[in-house]
């Protein structure tokens, strides 16, 4: 899916490269994704002295409820990638290689060399949700009565009379 065999590119001197076009189908990467289209972009990873830098931009599409009406609607992600992954076993001598502080689990090489960006894939795509998505600019939302979509029916509900104290307030407008 996501995972790369960086040997090759641990056993170059610091500053050598490789890029990769990335499409891939990562539906299912998290239950509160729902994907509509691959993921699509390009990635590079640059050997450093002590590991490997995965730098790229990446983009998808998925499914968010309307912030007015919960409807689901489409909306472009994009996630542009700048990690540090780190060796968990020396490339030329097979000797494991222990964890600096700060290093976490889901940016280390595994034992066969593979960088797996999947974690960090999901991470970022979580962090590009829209946080206030509308599915159109004059979406009208949900009764607060009944609940029914106004964008699709009117309500008939009865409007409840507002407090009496703010008669004056009323009266300024």
């Amino acid at each position: 899916m996501l995972s790369y065999n960086v040997s090759g590119l641990l056993k170059s001197e610091p500053g050598a490269q490789r890029v990769f076009e990335v499409e891939a189908d990562i539906t299912g990467i998290d239950r509160d994704l729902v994907l509509l289209t691959p993921l699509t972009g390009r990635i590079r990873l640059i050997k450093t002295d002590r590991g490997i830098l995965v730098t790229g931009r990446l983009h998808t599409e998925a499914y968010v409820a309307c912030r007015r009406c919960l409807e689901p609607t489409a909306a472009g992600l994009e996630i542009e990638l700048e990690e540090q992954f780190w060796p968990s076993i020396d490339v030329d001598t097979g000797a494991p290689i222990a964890a600096d502080d700060g290093e976490e689990d889901v940016t280390r090489i595994d034992e066969h060399h593979i960088l797996d960006l999947t974690e960090v894939v999901r991470q970022n795509l979580l962090l590009a949700l829209p946080t206030s998505p509308l599915c159109r600019a004059d979406c009208r939302g949900l009764c607060p009565t009944c609940g029914a979509n106004l964008n699709e029916e009117p309500c008939s509900c009865q409007r409840k009379e507002e407090d009496p104290r703010l008669a004056v307030l009323r009266e300024l407008l």
